[in-house]
């Protein structure tokens, strides 16, 4: 039976994106965002944490995270995980981020009042 690498975010940029090309040209765009949770504790005092998840976004994505996101938009991406491998002075490195397929812009309204949507391939613009 095969497996599910499936992963839903909703969060803000840390920073503006920033887009790159690999060797055979494609392009990449990564950004951080922060994912953050609540919870009341045992003594009822409201408590919280964030979690800091690096994002990959190609081709269309990558145009339109270029184009539109910025630090602080808040946005929703679909993906799967995925784990980077490498070494450093013979000491092995990983680094966990999330491959986005799909993505949505949460904090920029177009004029009929739906957000942008985009998936993995697929051209949009928030206006």
């Amino acid at each position: 039976m095969p497996g599910l690498n499936k992963v839903q975010l909703i969060g803000n940029l840390g920073a503006d994106p920033e887009a790159r090309y690999t060797t055979s040209g494609k392009k990449v765009t990564s950004f951080n965002m922060a994912v953050s949770r609540r919870w009341r504790d045992a003594e009822g005092e409201q408590k919280e944490a964030t979690e800091w998840v690096k994002i990959d976004t190609w081709g269309g994505l990558a145009d339109i995270s270029e184009k539109y996101l910025k630090k602080g938009s808040l946005v929703y991406v679909e993906g799967r995980l995925q784990t980077d491998k490498w070494e450093v002075e013979g000491e092995p490195r990983f680094r966990t981020k999330v491959v986005a397929s799909q993505m949505q812009m949460l904090d920029r309204k177009s004029s009929d009042g739906d957000s942008a949507e985009a998936t993995e391939g697929e051209e949009a613009t928030p206006f």
